[in-house]
């Protein structure tokens, strides 16, 4: 049974602060299954992107569930499992009230010799929506990140808040690099999170927040990116790291990439 009392003070945590952390809500098992496909995979792209990763000094890897990386579909199925385990999907249909679906994953990991200081920003900073879409969409959306730590780490930093308001001047200002501030500059009200394997940290994409790096030997944690639909979001939902329609009754607990899949059409016509 899920631990009520549990979810209901992670609601309220992430009304207030936009981020909660479930301190061992999965087993050993379920994060010793997790890491090792994450392994597995994070090898395979290595062996192909390992000059891109030295070079662009990359902190994460995405799409872990796109086909490419399994042998055959009953590999692949698995994983999807573990990823919308029931464990996993309580949690977060119990503190957003369901509706969600399932958009995407990341691997993160330190920088190549740890090379690169950590960068303040929101998710969609990167896309060409412009700045002003994004703050007047900003409490319409619900695009999270559920991570799970795969080692301890102190490597998630928030400005917690930010869920519910755009910046200030200077969160701006080092954000966007402006005025002679760097996005690594210290922020005012920053929080660093620790967390342990087993751990769950529920946070909104479109906060103001970073990675560390520095304080990490090594760092290897798994995001699930999901959300309720969005237009602005939607745009991003790439079908390449859905299940196979033929495949969806073949994996238990399947709600999320059922809601993908019916999403889909709505952004790039009849699949």
């Amino acid at each position: 049974m899920p631990d009520i009392a549990a979810i209901d003070d992670a609601r309220q945590a992430y009304e207030a602060q936009g981020f909660a952390v479930v301190r061992q809500w999965l087993d050993r098992h379920a994060i010793e299954a997790l890491e090792g496909e994450a392994d597995r995979i994070l090898a395979q792209w290595m062996t192909a992107n390992h000059a891109h990763y030295v070079a662009e000094r990359l902190v994460n890897m995405h799409s872990l569930t796109d086909v490419r990386y399994f042998s055959d579909a009953g590999q692949r199925i698995r994983f999807f499992e573990l990823v919308a385990s029931e464990r996993l999907t309580s949690l977060v249909d119990g503190m957003f009230g369901g509706g969600i679906y399932f958009h995407n994953t990341q691997l993160f990991f330190n920088p190549h010799e740890n090379s690169r200081l950590p960068y303040w920003h929101r998710d969609l900073q990167y896309s060409p929506i412009e700045d002003e879409a994004q703050a007047r969409e900003q409490r319409n959306m619900l695009s999270l990140h559920v991570r799970i730590p795969l080692l301890p780490e102190r490597g998630l930093e928030v400005i917690p808040g930010t869920h519910r308001r755009w910046d200030s001047e200077l969160e701006a200002d080092v954000r966007r690099e402006r005025n002679g501030r760097a996005n690594s500059d210290a922020l005012p009200g920053a929080k660093l999170i620790s967390a342990e394997p087993g751990d769950v940290i529920i946070f909104d994409a479109q906060m103001i927040h970073r990675g560390n790096y520095a304080l990490n030997p090594e760092r290897k944690a798994l995001d699930l990116c999901v959300g309720r639909a969005h237009p602005i979001i939607l745009r991003y939902l790439d079908a390449s790291v859905l299940p196979a329609d033929d495949h969806l009754d073949r994996i238990r607990n399947n709600a999320w990439y059922q809601r993908a899949l019916q999403l889909v059409p709505e952004i790039s016509g009849e699949r």
